[in-house]
């Protein structure tokens, strides 16, 4: 029976872990329903203040903010990743490294070098092993709910750099929440403000600044940026906690297969243990 004893023992095990595993898909699908809302909830002023900003690159403005000019030469680039801190939450982070690394390795072979704002520890243990990258600032710990101003001193970083030319371009690597079942990666220019190809304006106008046009959108882009970058962590949350359950829900749905597997190899065990006793029983009577 020490072979039945064995089995019975894997079988408990895999049922504790199983209830672990359905603890964190419930916690999951909890924890996801609120980072939808916040998400929903941040989408709008995103999309807003990005269409204000394409009617500013629009505008015929004396004034051209280096936001808004593209370098000559592109000698070294910035990338912001947002990834999770915490695993369990099936290939999210490793499909960001990918995309992430993808553009590194084409930026890498045209003699560009790379300067990275990590949000996130997965993040920052992983790109802390990749060579050829300079990691300049880094923030982690945020917690489910995220505050703008956790967010301020990592985008500044790599703001002052660019503004400083110590960078040329800055791009954003990020989950983009599709539904409950998909995220996609990307990794999106930021730096300098791409142009809409999507909007064909027949005329151009320019704006009324006060106090300066150099104030207002000093300010405002900054602010563009920074509300980029706290959307796409809020989006990241909610890909997270999405992730997750899916995961933890596939954990668990695996761990009832494997105990339906040991249950029938411990009852086949204890059959022929079983059979074993009653032959040596009529064996031994036999013999008397």
């Amino acid at each position: 029976m020490s072979g039945a004893k064995q089995i019975r023992t894997q079988i408990a095990s895999i049922k504790n872990t199983q209830k672990i595993t359905k603890a964190m898909e419930m916690v999951a699908a909890s924890k996801m329903r609120k980072a939808k809302e916040r998400m929903s909830a941040t989408r709008p002023y995103a999309s807003k203040i990005k269409s204000v900003i394409n009617h500013l690159a629009s505008a015929s403005s004396e004034y051209k903010h280096p936001f808004m000019v593209a370098r000559p030469e592109v000698k070294r680039v910035g990338m912001i990743i947002v990834t999770s801190d915490r695993g369990l939450c099936g290939g999210l982070n490793a499909n960001l490294f990918k995309a992430a690394l993808k553009k590194i390795s084409a930026l890498q072979e045209q003699n560009i070098e790379i300067d990275l704002s990590v949000i996130g520890s997965k993040g920052m243990a992983f790109f802390r092993r990749i060579s050829g990258v300079n990691v300049v600032s880094h923030v982690s710990h945020l917690g489910d709910t995220v505050h703008v101003a956790d967010l301020i001193g990592s985008i500044k970083v790599m703001l002052d750099n660019y503004t400083a030319g110590t960078i040329d371009e800055l791009y954003l690597a990020e989950n983009e929440f599709v539904n409950s079942m998909t995220q996609a990666a990307s990794v999106t220019p930021v730096l300098p403000l791409p142009a809409e190809a999507s909007e064909e304006r027949a005329h151009h106008w320019d704006y009324i600044y006060e106090p300066t046009a150099e104030e207002v959108l000093d300010a405002l882009l900054v602010r563009y940026i920074e509300s980029m970058v706290y959307s796409a962590v809020v989006e990241n949350v909610a890909c997270e906690m999405s992730a997750r359950m899916i995961a933890m829900k596939s954990a668990s749905d695996n761990a009832g297969g494997l105990i339906d597997d040991l249950q029938l190899a411990y009852n086949k065990a204890r059959q022929a243990s079983i059979t074993q006793e009653l032959s040596e029983i009529v064996g031994g009577a036999a013999a008397v």
